[in-house]
């Protein structure tokens, strides 16, 4: 479009045909000083206060452009001389002010219109920590941040990706913590990233993740703004997408998806106990369903006698292979959660009960599956709940089907062997350069306070070595519990 032309019927022009047939995007036209002059935004991006109050009351008092801005508050106020950049700020939310005799356009800073407040996260929530979680808006969240991290080492690198959504982008961390080779990496695959549009952060993380086949999460994300900004403490980075309250947290380690919140604010004692119970919940939510089947399909005796003649009085009349029963209630109880997440919470929960009736009680009567089955399926739900993480309690579902295919083939056999390329294939993974199973392969003594168990705050005086390298110190080293 070229540079802004001191004649603004031209660049009026040129915007009205870039806009054409947008209906939202205002074109108002006033005289500052004698002189015709041009507001151009978009209805519902800007702040309708300021704009008519700070910046069409003053030009209709006709003063000149100087006088107008120094009266408009405005949180940031800039100018350009190029008709595209003009178009690109009007289309991200801010308002332009071109005036006649001038080749320069005034950007006023005034984004608005409805947004979500700051609310409890939905997907986060704790007994005891803060309430505020992430918006969609971007302002608001790097702000959330900031409050948190008042250090002018708190970076925040902006993009714009996506060539028809623009969509701002801000990539977060703390300049000293953070390994730079790894913030350079971010930055380098960010900038490659040419799409035609980014509408959650979900978009950015297939793109720049080091594995995108792996079932392994390798981002964390999270609504909470104190996750984030803990976890840019520990010297990761944050990436934060316009339009989404979820940030995406990197380099991702095993161990850092199966931490909650609340663990940092729990005492350790408490949260040592619920941090054990939650790897061994994990443990069963893998590997339950296939454990049952290999062991009734081909080590029966591995059953106390009492017990295998309960189970096999319960799959007298089951007319299919245990595997084939156990397929049955997994994809059930799946589609049940499927349909109980996609549908309204009213509808919901009237499905959630309907459903329990049938893969339950009903399904037992009818002689499709076995009571055992049952209780088998319905222990290994409940454990996959208690996942901090959703896109790990995501994987734990998915990996737990090979596993029971391959159980109900060779028996314990097949299970060494799946946990074999389980543990091959994650410990091969990395996250930026970040190995995926750091502090165990490769193993760092100093990483375990961290780990399967919380130390007490005063000995965790050193952050993770695989992120901030062998020096880097959390705490000053004369500082002792107590």
């Amino acid at each position: 479009m070229g540079p802004i032309h001191p004649e603004l019927a031209r660049n009026v022009a040129s915007l009205k045909q870039a806009f054409s047939d947008c209906s939202d995007v205002v074109f108002r036209f006033l005289r500052v000083h004698n002189r015709p002059a041009m507001v151009l935004f978009i209805d519902g991006l800007v702040d309708a206060t300021q704009i008519s109050e700070g910046v069409l009351q003053s030009l209709l008092d006709e003063r000149n452009v100087d006088a107008l801005i120094s009266e408009v508050s405005t949180s940031s106020l800039d100018k350009t001389a190029d008709l595209a950049e003009v178009q690109n700020l009007v289309l991200t939310g801010s308002a332009v002010l071109l005036c006649e005799g001038l080749s320069t356009g005034y950007v006023l800073n005034i984004r608005g219109g409805e947004r979500r407040g700051v609310e409890e996260p939905a997907t986060e929530s704790v007994i005891r920590g803060p309430r505020e979680g992430f918006t969609e808006n971007l302002r608001t969240n790097t702000a959330l941040i900031r409050f948190r991290i008042r250090s002018s080492q708190l970076k925040m690198v902006s993009f714009l990706i996506g060539r028809r959504t623009k969509t701002p982008v801000v990539l977060t961390y703390l300049e000293g913590l953070a390994r730079p080779e790894i913030i350079e990496e971010a930055k380098r695959r960010l900038a490659a990233i040419d799409i035609d549009g980014v509408l959650e952060t979900s978009y950015l993380e297939e793109i720049i993740e080091d594995h995108p086949s792996s079932p392994f999460p390798q981002f964390q994300y999270t609504e909470r703004p104190d996750t984030a900004a803990g976890q840019l403490l520990e010297g990761r980075f944050a990436i934060l997408v316009d339009g989404t309250p979820f940030a995406l947290i990197a380099p991702a380690t095993f161990w850092q998806l199966m931490q909650a919140s609340e663990d940092y604010y729990e005492r350790y004692v408490f949260t040592n106990f619920l941090r054990m119970l939650r790897f061994a919940l994990m443990l069963l939510a893998l590997f339950l369903p296939s454990f049952y089947i290999a062991t009734i399909t081909f080590h029966p005796e591995m059953l106390p006698t009492s017990l295998l003649l309960s189970i096999a009085a319960a799959r007298e009349a089951i007319p299919f292979p245990v595997l084939v029963e156990a397929l049955i209630m997994e994809i059930s109880f799946e589609a049940l959660r499927e349909a109980g997440v996609r549908l309204p919470k009213t509808v919901g929960q009237a499905v959630s009960i309907l459903g329990a009736l049938v893969i339950g009680q009903a399904a037992v009567q009818a002689g499709i599956v076995s009571a055992p089955m049952v209780i088998v399926v319905a222990m290994t739900g409940i454990a996959s709940f208690t996942m901090p993480r959703f896109n790990l309690a995501i994987s734990i579902r998915l990996l737990r089907f090979p596993l029971m295919l391959l159980a109900g083939t060779l028996g314990l056999v097949g299970i060494v062997a799946g946990v074999y390329v389980i543990i091959h294939h994650a410990s091969r993974l990395q996250s930026f350069g970040v190995p995926y199973l750091s502090g165990i392969a490769p193993f760092h003594s100093r990483d375990l306070k961290d780990i399967f168990i919380r130390a007490p705050r005063g000995r965790m005086k050193t952050r993770p070595v695989s992120l901030t390298g062998e020096t880097s110190q959390r705490m000053n080293s004369e500082t002792e519990n107590g």
